[in-house]
């Protein structure tokens, strides 16, 4: 079920859900609850996500996150510690100099130690998914006009960097599709050299281009401001950011006092955020049309905060359900909180607007299809009353 007309959410909504969840992935090394972000996160991107270049580049970081796992698994053939009592298979073993005393070139590889290494690197594949996500749902360029005119050259640098994959995506989607239309398959290596000069070529012309529109438009020319509200907006944002870290060390460790979690981390964001209204005083810019947040943006960044609140509040109550049991292996559990929490992420797939792009796509699919029995063509019926043509005149 949706409500309101089709539009794109603000991109700040969409980060604060897709950090939420990275949050909760960080915490967590309990497949069941790894493949239930995964899940939330491929249901929002495929219910909401649109024909740009950005958002077609969520596959990349899909085939990421595979990769890291691969080679989290071939480090610990090669490197990891071996441990456990389930005997998987026994490699040579190499042996070091005395330099390197303490690491051991292959030997017998356990389960329980692979298992380990392979849900190490699931963990850091589903948060680079999480990322990937919100860099498919978010465009960068709108995301720019929201960052506060404090952090304006900060957000610019950002933001482009945040958008080299996509562009790169799509400048090899291109030179692809003009190769297949010369009847090249480029299969080989000798083909990856061919692809890879022309996507170089058109990302140094990207890079031209757009470094000429950043200085044709200002960007990088600033006004001296007063220097007493620089420098008190230095300051208040240092000691922000230094209770901000206190307070992320006692909400991770569960054996801080109470007082050094939450209310420091609170504390030290509004710190922040009073250091950036301080600074983007001094800042002289304008916005045409700035993005609305209305209640959709709220539900998504509740949303995503709810993954993390309730994968935190299972880390102080019983943080074993948070991690695979190895020694001795067994089947994992999966707590209640921190599922209700993590299953609430997928709220923005049904609560929030369709885009433009997702609601042309579904007319399409439609007309291709043609009726349905639920809503009929009256063309089709028999008994449909044929129209008369009013007359203009006699």
């Amino acid at each position: 079920m949706t409500h309101g007309l089709p539009r794109s959410l603000h991109p700040v909504a969409w980060w604060v859900w897709a950090l939420g969840l990275a949050v909760a992935t960080s915490l967590t090394t309990n497949p069941l609850l790894l493949a239930l972000v995964v899940a939330v996160v491929v249901l929002v991107v495929s219910a909401r996500r649109t024909d740009s270049p950005w958002a077609r580049a969520f596959r990349l970081y899909v085939w990421l996150g595979v990769s890291i796992i691969a080679i989290r698994v071939v480090l610990h053939l090669l490197v990891g510690l071996k441990f456990g009592q389930i005997r998987v298979v026994a490699l040579p073993t190499v042996t070091l100099p005395s330099w390197a005393a303490g690491i051991q070139l292959g030997g017998t590889v356990y389960l329980e130690g692979l298992l380990a290494a392979v849900l190490l690197g699931c963990r850091l594949a589903v948060m680079i998914m999480c990322v990937g996500a919100a860099n498919a749902l978010a465009n960068p360029k709108r995301l720019l006009r929201s960052v506060p005119g404090a952090l304006q050259e900060i957000g610019t640098a950002v933001v482009v960097s945040v958008a080299v994959a996509p562009q790169l995506a799509q400048s090899v989607q291109r030179v692809l599709r003009a190769r297949r239309l010369r009847g090249e398959s480029g299969r080989r290596l000798r083909g990856v050299r061919q692809v890879a000069l022309p996507v170089l070529q058109d990302t140094l012309d990207r890079s031209i281009a757009l470094a000429s529109a950043m200085d044709s438009r200002g960007y990088g020319r600033g006004i001296e401001g007063d220097r007493g509200i620089r420098r008190w907006s230095a300051v208040v944002s240092l000691a922000g950011l230094l209770v901000t870290t206190v307070g992320v060390y006692g909400v991770l460790d569960a054996t801080t006092p109470g007082y050094l979690g939450s209310p420091f981390l609170i504390g030290g964001i509004a710190l922040c955020a009073v250091g950036l209204w301080l600074g983007g005083r001094g800042s002289r810019r304008t916005a045409y049309r700035p993005d609305r947040w209305l209640w959709p943006e709220t539900v998504a960044a509740v949303a995503g905060l709810a993954a993390a609140t309730g994968v935190v509040l299972t880390s102080r109550t019983d943080p074993l359900a948070l991690a695979m049991p190895l020694q001795p292996l067994a089947w994992p559990s999966l707590p209640v909180v921190a599922t209700v929490g993590i299953l609430l992420g997928a709220l923005p797939a049904v609560l929030t607007p369709p885009t433009p792009h997702t609601s042309r796509r579904r007319v399409a699919a439609r007309s291709a299809i043609g009726p349905t029995a639920d809503r009929p063509d009256r063309r089709l019926r028999p008994d449909a009353p044929e129209r008369i043509p009013r007359t203009v005149g006699r």
